[in-house]
């Protein structure tokens, strides 16, 4: 399929909706806790969707039966939300989505519960540099191979793997638009970025080895090893200079912020 290549329009609109993403997750980060039942998190969602009269892009997509995924520990992705209950030292991944004005935002990120233990605390922070990692490579003229060497350069040096067997994508008024984005390989494949392009850039990074199982509910994906993953999520829109993280959190602003000193463009 040809890649879609969005108009300055289009990108506002979706920038707008990564906005909304951004405070919903900021909302289910402030609510992770020892003690918490998963499934209050989908119920949160559900609640503050209909509040911002935005759709759900993940209920129902291809059957999956919530409104987040929550992956906990082992669990990489597409875990689904049901009566386990948080303890302290878990890691969880939250990863969420939502429909705009026709216009789909995807973010996700790994927050520790409770006190949580070194190793699990550079994971957590090794993952959230390796997607800044690609997000810093994604400008005009660059290849996609230049974010996914980025992302696998960073995580692999912190002794970590980076998960193969599922990527990140171009997005639009679709989830899951061409190119696929990598987190892996050299710096010469894939197609070369233009202004109008829109990626979800998406690490998972494992303590362990990077090969993986899907559990029997259909969805959840483990790490084969049982080690333990963390994963990070950003859309952004490549443009004539830095690239514009649609999905921009309020405490990564010192991050935007870096990013954007050589031209001043904000996000």
């Amino acid at each position: 399929m040809p890649i879609i290549i969005k108009s300055d329009d289009e990108v506002e609109v979706m920038h707008e909706s990564g906005r909304i993403l951004a405070s919903v997750l900021e909302i289910l980060e402030a609510e992770i806790r020892p003690g918490l039942i998963v499934r209050k998190l989908d119920t949160i969602v559900k609640e503050e969707f209909r509040r911002r009269d935005v759709i759900p892009t993940f209920l129902g997509y291809l059957g999956f039966p919530a409104h987040v995924c929550v992956s906990i520990n082992e669990e990489i992705v597409h875990g689904i939300p049901g009566d386990r209950v948080l303890r302290d030292g878990d890691i969880v991944s939250i990863d969420l989505g939502n429909t705009y004005k026709g216009f789909v935002a995807d973010s996700a990120l790994t927050v520790g519960v409770g006190s949580i233990g070194p190793e699990e605390q550079r994971l957590i922070d090794v993952t959230q540099q390796s997607l800044w990692a690609g997000i810093k490579a994604a400008r005009p003229g660059a290849r996609i191979g230049e974010i996914s060497n980025a992302i696998q350069a960073c995580g692999e040096a912190a002794g970590f793997s980076l998960v193969r067997e599922y990527v990140g994508h171009g997005i639009g008024r679709d989830m899951h638009e061409d190119p696929a984005v990598p987190n892996f390989g050299p710096t010469d494949r894939g197609p070369v970025l233009k202004k109008g392009m829109v990626l979800a850039l998406e690490p998972m990074v494992t303590i362990g080895d990077w090969r993986t199982k899907k559990h029997d509910d259909g969805w959840t994906v483990s790490t084969l090893d049982g080690s333990l993953s963390a994963h990070f999520e950003h859309t952004i829109a490549v443009t004539d200079g830095d690239p514009l993280v649609l999905t921009l959190r309020s405490d990564e602003q010192p991050l935007a912020a870096e990013l954007a000193a050589t031209t001043g463009q904000r996000n």
